[in-house]
């Protein structure tokens, strides 16, 4: 899973900044599709193509300036992903989902204790919506509870919320990256995005990681997060921090 980590007062600054952006951006696309920029969306698997990333300069300009936008707020990037083996049909979707979801609630739920603070989920609609929950009330509360979390997830709308839409698109940058380095040959073409945004996220990540297969037959899992969260000092009293969380395929 990958996205953004915000403080708390530039959540809606930063929705503010991403909309400027996309509207200036997609302002054609969004006149001939009727629609108004707050909700109108475009996906990051449409922005982010290898060939339209190196035939067109602009699209790489977007990414450079969401990072940047993320940057300014004093956000970070997040991701969690697990690879799978090559050539395996993966007999329960869900199951993986849900163990990855756990495992990105665990890293968040650290991020928090170590600003001394607490966090909310915002994730996007996904077809596993009572097993994802259901994964994040347990994982809120079980044996080893994550008790940064303040509450269960709450789902919203892509196409009506910018913060998602932004974990989209950071996913999508994040998923192509890990792509390419873990299966350079497979995945050729993928290392424009590498080479673009590599060196750029890594710089805005925290606490994240992909777990690797010890053999060379795998290839990348990332589901994908955007959080927005309240920066505060260990000796301040816990406040909100407020997380959202997209699924990249």
């Amino acid at each position: 899973m990958a996205g953004i980590i915000l403080p708390e007062p530039s959540i809606r600054p930063f929705s503010a900044g991403f909309l400027r952006l996309k509207e200036g951006v997609f302002r054609a696309d969004i006149a001939r599709a009727e629609r108004m920029p707050f909700n109108w969306e475009k996906k990051g698997q449409d922005i982010f193509r290898p060939k339209a990333l190196d035939k067109y300069p602009a699209l790489r300009e977007v990414g450079f300036r969401l990072l940047s936008l993320i940057r300014r707020h004093e956000g970070k990037v997040y991701f969690y992903g697990r690879e799978k083996i090559v050539g395996m049909t993966d007999g329960n979707p869900t199951g993986m989902y849900t163990t990855v979801f756990s495992k990105t609630i665990r890293g968040l739920d650290a991020h928090s204790h170590a600003q001394g603070s607490n966090f909310a989920l915002v994730v996007d609609e996904h077809s596993a919506r009572k097993e994802l929950l259901e994964c994040a009330a347990k994982t809120m509360y079980g044996a080893q509870p994550a008790r940064r979390l303040v509450s269960p997830p709450f789902e919203v709308e892509s196409y009506l919320n910018q913060h998602i839409q932004a974990a989209d698109w950071i996913a999508s940058i994040v998923g192509r990256i890990w792509a390419h380095r873990t299966q350079p040959e497979q995945f050729k073409d993928h290392e424009i995005v590498d080479r673009y945004f590599g060196n750029r996220v890594t710089a805005l990540a925290t606490n994240s990681r992909v777990e690797m297969r010890p053999n060379k037959k795998r290839s990348i899992v990332i589901p994908s997060v955007a959080n927005d969260t309240t920066e505060q000092t260990s000796q301040a009293r816990p406040t909100l921090r407020y997380s959202i969380l997209d699924k990249q395929q």
